[in-house]
């Protein structure tokens, strides 16, 4: 995180310079790879600087440079995640057109993973099987490791059981060494399968090591997965409680960032209806997810007053964990600062937001696009 930070100050500053002098291509590219440096941090700040990034560009006929492509790859990344694919696929297309994959296969294998996770959104898994098994291609041409890679793999296996192939799935995990089967992209993708084969009490044992965090995985979006996964194996056994407390989990990690996508891989209209019906702290979230089930896309809204004052970085992490059922200690842990130094955040934020309490702490930061707005609450 440290080197994230220095980065974007570098950024900031060479963006607020190449302003102050005059120079658009600069400060164009400099919000393009702010953009990317956003999206490990804040989903809302990705799409933004995406966004002016691209803007700036078409004004100046630039929109064939590959920095667009960068801004693009950030935006409809995003935008897939939260579930609004209908604006994605437009980003996604410029980001095909902008960037060269044919000559490096490191971009080509992001372009053809993406748009494997955006078709198999879609509910068109042979298209969806047909990018990542490309992407998979690509991988033997890389010169260094890179994380994409599990990650496609794991979204390859998810495609295949969906189209029913277990046998097929059962052969791409077998063919991993060891040590990448262990990942925690690999585990969640096991557990789908032995999900598919009716062998719920297998599913949990390959989500244990990821749930418990002795095998990582590089996203918390990856998480939202392996509790939701959780959730169907409890329900499954009979488990009501066990599975309403999974379900409640994969929800906390989803609402900082608006994480829909998941629910639409793994669809749960059940449990989700009877979640909303017990004591959940994410009834518009809910609500969201069981609008994308049926077909109605999210609806980012528009927000009213700043805040009194910026907000900073350090303020912004602990603001995307209230809207979870997480208590102060909890978010601290994820954090990994003190559970007083989250309480001073808190107040600063009640300070510069105006407000009093949690609640209307997140309701504020909804409509000032600090956090993944609730379509629920734009109708």
């Amino acid at each position: 995180m440290a080197r994230f930070e220095e980065a974007e100050r570098h950024l900031d500053r060479g963006v607020a310079l190449a302003r102050l002098i005059g120079r658009p291509y600069l400060e164009f590219t400099g919000l393009a790879y702010q953009a990317a440096i956003e999206y490990f941090r804040s989903f809302a700040r990705a799409v933004e600087r995406g966004r002016q990034a691209a803007e700036l560009a078409e004004r100046h006929g630039w929109g064939d440079e590959p920095a667009v492509g960068v801004a693009s790859v950030i935006v409809a990344r995003v935008l897939m995640w939260q579930g609004r694919l209908e604006e994605a696929g437009p980003w996604m297309q410029r980001a095909e057109r902008t960037l060269r994959a044919e000559a490096d296969p490191a971009v080509g294998l992001v372009i053809r993973s993406m748009r494997g996770l955006l078709e198999l959104a879609r509910g068109r898994d042979a298209d969806a099987l047909a990018a990542f098994q490309a992407a998979d291609q690509l991988a033997g041409r890389l010169a260094e490791p890179n994380l994409r890679v599990h990650g496609n793999r794991s979204l390859l296996v998810h495609a295949l059981v969906r189209l029913g192939e277990t046998d097929r799935a059962e052969q791409a995990l077998a063919a991993l060494g060891d040590q990448d089967r262990d990942l925690g992209h690999m585990r969640i993708s096991l557990a789908a399968l032995r999900l598919a084969q009716d062998d719920p009490h297998a599913a949990i044992a390959a989500l244990a090591p990821v749930l418990d965090g002795s095998v990582p995985v590089p996203r918390t979006i990856w998480l939202t997965q392996a509790f939701l996964l959780e959730a169907i194996a409890r329900d499954a056994l009979g488990d009501s409680r066990a599975a309403a407390s999974a379900l409640e989990r994969a929800l906390d990690v989803a609402e900082p960032d608006g994480v829909l996508t998941m629910f639409l891989l793994h669809p749960v209209p059940g449990l989700l209806q009877r979640q909303a019906r017990q004591r959940t702290a994410h009834p518009a979230l809910i609500a969201d997810i069981l609008d994308l089930l049926a077909g109605q896309a999210p609806v980012p809204r528009a927000g009213p007053r700043p805040p009194l004052e910026p907000l900073s970085d350090s303020e912004l992490r602990v603001l995307r964990y209230l809207p979870t059922n997480l208590t102060g200690p909890e978010i601290a842990g994820q954090l990994y600062v003190s559970h007083n130094t989250v309480k001073s955040h808190m107040r600063s934020l009640y300070a510069k937001l105006g407000t009093h309490h949690r609640a209307d702490t997140v309701t504020l930061a909804r409509d000032l696009g600090l956090l993944a707005p609730s379509a629920r609450s734009a109708r």
